[in-house]
């Protein structure tokens, strides 16, 4: 089993930035994909980036192209997600998941059915 604990979330004022943090334990996550999502209010859940075990492949969705970057220390175990030129429209419950397959296999990297362990999610929240 592997336990995700995001952090990092908050309140920032749009052009602002935040550094999530998602911390791995029971299990060593450095053969794991790992992924953050997140979810708007009346929304369902979607795809922000993920990052391969080693960390020399990365994905992002569209919108966040260019303001946000993922990273990961398998030493430590954790899994970042720096954000940078927030918008309000970035406002949503940000959840860090762990794929226990290569980056492009055991599932499809940009969905949440591919994951087998999520936490609980962080608030972040952008006002304009």
């Amino acid at each position: 089993q592997v336990q995700l604990v995001e952090s990092g979330g908050g309140l920032v004022q749009a052009g602002g930035s935040l550094r999530l943090s998602c911390a791995a334990s029971g299990r060593r996550v450095s053969s794991y994909t790992m992924g953050w999502f997140r979810q708007a209010p009346g929304k369902e859940r979607e795809f922000v980036a993920a990052i391969s075990t080693g960390g020399a492949i990365t994905s992002y969705t569209d919108s966040v192209k260019g303001r946000f970057t993922i990273s990961r220390d398998n030493a430590k175990n954790t899994v970042y997600l720096q954000m940078n030129h927030l918008k309000p429209e970035d406002t949503a419950v940000y959840y860090c998941a762990a794929k226990d397959s290569s980056f492009y296999s055991g599932g499809y990297y940009s969905s949440d059915r591919s994951y087998e362990y999520w936490g609980q999610g962080t608030q972040v929240t952008v006002s304009s």
